[in-house]
């Protein structure tokens, strides 16, 4: 497996990208050109002047600030072929010298533009494609299909808030679901080097701003609902409504949904496509209507190592596997992964007998409760969850497994959602014994006012607990392993797989897991060797 781990991650294109001719996106796109398109022809698409590559269509978008078409200059100099735009990007795109084809709505119009151009829609020839969406879960879940998919021998690609795998490379993700003209163009990357099926990660951001437009996912999949992202919507419901369109027959052919939380019946009744559901029993809110459900999670036993779960569902199927992840909530997403994956026509014999085979699921979900200690000392578990949710979730995991003390570390993204942090404080003071806050991406904000809104929740709940405050990152992990012990755990939660901090704009270096490995080192604990060492290159 290779890896690429550069400060920026590239956008990734096919190496013998298809030919298509600017008269051609003209008449299929265009209501008007200015400019001479003939003879013009293209070999890709970008939004954005850093990535774009010579021979490739400019599409300028207006944003909150500027008109994308400020830059069709710059564009046009690193070799663009023509500009995409509105009638306002038009004018202000006049002088730069290229051919511009005008549409209403560029961003609306993004997918099904790149789709052509790359040749990535509904008709065209693609590896099989799962799609996962909701508030927690996500990323876990696409990291589980590829893995057991790995498992059943099939080349696989993935998309997800963490990596994008091709074939085994493997490269730092930008976004959780990237720009329509970069997805198609990975799609098509995947499928020149014969990927044969590709787990995605959709945020109902993606399908609010049409990045996944113009593809056809043969099942998507949904986790749940929780409280996250009301910077970006009005509210729980707008929210909530954002990720039905992945439900309907323009979007995919099958789903799957979890019951678990009180959203899935919901999503599950408005579904426009054939869907089936499936629950745990144990973690869900309404257990009773869980238990109806199509396919049904049962936990026979939580590890240090990972959780033991059956999946029982029609027709007397069952199997008995380990996902090697703690926590119920984990169980339930790699049953969902594989309902998924026997919805998209891999047979359950061969998904149960392969997992028998390799005596469970073998995935890495990097920063998922990820262990990153040794065999003695305390247990650390770095973790990307950022919502009260996920924290309620994987601290209850971490309880059951943990003999002694559980402290949680923490902080809260700047310039997000500020509506949930008092109860990301109220939930990590209530599930753990220590409570020790610190920052995380503070980004524009004051990284002071955001620890002391924390500290503030958290003591509100706990006047009398065990609450520290540490800044930075580095010294409170240093002081987090000072307070523990021998059978004791920590779950920094936050920066999971992240290798940066975002400080006034700046994706400053920074791993989590590797300042805990170092603090335990420090302390005199063993550590053990990290998956893979990528150096940090700007």
């Amino acid at each position: 497996m290779t890896i690429d781990h550069p400060s920026l991650p590239p956008v990734l294109r096919p190496a013998d990208p298809p030919r298509r001719a600017l008269t051609e996106l003209a008449a299929r796109f265009g209501k008007e050109v200015r400019g001479d398109t003939a003879d013009v022809t293209l070999s890709g698409i970008t939004l954005a002047t850093a990535d774009l590559r010579p021979g490739e269509a400019f599409v300028a978008i207006r944003g909150v600030n500027r008109h994308g078409a400020d830059f069709a200059a710059t564009a046009a100099e690193k070799g663009a072929v023509a500009v995409v735009t509105d009638e306002d990007g038009a004018e202000i795109a006049a002088d730069a010298g290229l051919p511009i084809v005008v549409v209403d709505d560029p961003r609306g119009v993004l997918g099904a533009l790149s789709a052509w151009v790359y040749g990535t829609g509904a008709g065209d020839p693609l590896p099989k494609l799962f799609a996962t969406t909701g508030t927690n879960g996500k990323t876990s879940v696409s990291h589980l299909l590829e893995g057991i998919l790995d498992q059943l021998g099939v080349v696989t690609g993935l998309s997800s808030t963490a990596e994008r795998h091709i074939a085994g490379q493997v490269i730092v993700s930008r976004l959780t679901t990237p720009e329509a003209s970069e997805m198609h163009a990975l799609l098509a990357l995947m499928r020149e080097r014969q990927v044969e099926a590709v787990a995605v990660e959709v945020s109902a951001q993606a399908l609010s701003r049409h990045r996944v437009d113009g593809i056809l996912f043969d099942v998507a999949g949904f986790t749940n609902l929780s409280h996250d992202h009301l910077d970006d919507y009005a509210d729980m419901e707008e929210y909530f409504e954002a990720k039905l369109p992945l439900f309907r027959p323009d979007r995919a052919r099958r789903g799957v949904v979890n019951l678990d939380s009180a959203s899935g019946a919901v999503v599950a009744l408005r579904a426009e496509i054939p869907v089936v559901t499936i629950a745990t029993p144990s973690i869900a809110a309404d257990p009773d209507a869980a238990a109806q459900a199509d396919w049904v999670v049962t936990i026979d036993e939580e590890r240090q190592n990972g959780t033991v779960f059956t999946l029982a569902g029609p027709g007397g199927r069952s199997l008995t596997t380990l996902v090697p992840v703690i926590g119920p909530h984990m169980a339930a997403n790699a049953g969902l992964a594989i309902v998924m994956l026997l919805e998209g026509g891999y047979a359950w014999e061969r998904i149960a007998e392969t997992l028998q085979r390799d005596g469970g699921i073998r995935a890495y979900l990097p920063g998922r409760t990820e262990f990153v200690s040794g065999e003695s000392g305390p247990a650390i578990y770095v973790d990307f969850g950022h919502s009260p949710d996920a924290f309620e979730k994987t601290l209850a995991a971490v309880r059951r497994v943990t003999p002694g003390k559980v402290l949680m570390l923490f902080g809260a993204d700047g310039d997000r959602d500020a509506t949930k942090r008092f109860d990301m404080a109220r939930t990590a003071v209530e599930g753990s014994d220590i409570l020790v806050i610190t920052d995380h991406h503070p980004r524009f904000e004051d990284p002071e006012s955001i620890r002391a809104t924390l500290r503030e929740g958290a003591l509100a709940v706990r006047p009398d607990g065990d609450i520290h405050e540490f800044s930075p990152p580095e010294e409170a992990i240093v002081a987090a392993v000072g307070m523990v012990g021998e059978g004791d755990a920590i779950l920094w939660a936050g920066p999971g797989h992240q290798d940066y901090r975002d400080i006034r704009g700046v994706r400053t270096p920074y791993s989590a897991r590797e300042l805990a490995r170092r603090a335990l080192r420090d302390a005199g604990w063993p550590v053990p060797e990290p998956r893979w060492t990528v150096p940090y290159t700007d």
